[in-house]
């Protein structure tokens, strides 16, 4: 790990831009060369090509779920190694690939003791979900939420009654899945080693239901709710009109009978933890 392009999205949970500049200086303290920045979406994500002329061996990402997911697909060609430091909300992949450690410590491991590894994924309809794919009418507090993180009341009030009512509406039916209720009103697939970790919560109460949307709006619901679990390598999605699904967080509408399968990364992303 030599010349680095730093990515980064300031408007994703802890990387504002005076993280991101201190950052970018310790990489230069730490002897390494910073070839590029991309503040996305502002600015559009490097493509492979981009990196190759630049000279860049290592993608550093400092920015939430979604931010890594977008940048992870546009360098899904390139043969350089990709760098996630944790600057989201629950920073599950950096968790994964370093442990709790922090981007300085993280940093520091990363340039005496680099290595890469390919991780599990969700894929459906054509995309990749490196955290996890959300399913059912909860999808729809996506909206919600993010107005909740950004402090925005404007439109939370429509936002909420949107989601409430369609959660009391009529949950997801899946195939393919054994064990698992038909009609929850959401769905969290995980990817694992070999097979696909799909979570269910079916909540018909007043109670049950505010309790999801709070989850919704202030962390991980599968964390914090009972729900029923299963394992399977691959399940479709019933129903004959397109659904809306989170892909690492950020909304798709899925066609009818979409097939959710696992899958499996190249080998490019760098973690600092002992080899099993």
């Amino acid at each position: 790990m030599q010349k680095l392009w730093f990515i980064t999205n300031p408007k994703s949970g802890t990387a504002t831009p005076a993280k991101a500049d201190a950052l970018a200086a310790l990489f230069v303290e730490s002897g390494l060369t910073l070839g590029g920045r991309t503040a996305f979406p502002d600015d559009p994500l490097p493509t492979p090509e981009s990196l190759d002329a630049a000279g860049v061996d290592t993608a550093v990402l400092y920015a939430g779920d979604g931010t890594i997911n977008a940048a992870v697909a546009a360098l899904a060609e390139w043969h350089g190694a990709i760098l996630i430091l944790p600057g989201g909300t629950m920073n599950l992949l950096a968790k994964l690939l370093h442990g709790p450690a922090e981007p300085a410590a993280i940093i520091a491991a990363a340039v005496t003791q680099k290595r890469t590894v390919a991780l599990p994924c969700v894929e459906v309809g054509g995309q990749r979900a490196l955290v996890g794919l959300i399913l059912g009418p909860a999808a729809n507090w996506v909206r919600a939420r993010e107005l909740v993180r950004a402090g925005r009341l404007r439109g939370l009030r429509r936002a909420l009654r949107h989601a409430w009512r369609r959660t009391f509406g009529r949950g997801i039916r899946l195939d393919g899945v054994p064990g698992l209720k038909h009609g929850a009103q959401a769905v969290m697939v995980r990817a694992k080693t070999g097979h696909l970790d799909v979570a269910a919560i079916d909540a018909r109460d007043f109670r049950g239901l505010a309790s999801l949307g709070w989850e919704w709006l202030t962390g991980d619901w599968v964390a914090a709710s009972e729900v029923t679990q299963c394992h399977t390598r691959e399940f479709r999605t019933r129903g004959d009109k397109p659904a809306l699904a989170l892909v690492d967080g950020e909304p798709i509408m899925l066609e009818p009978s979409s097939v959710v399968r696992v899958g499996m990364t190249r080998d490019l992303f760098v973690t600092t933890l002992p080899e099993a």
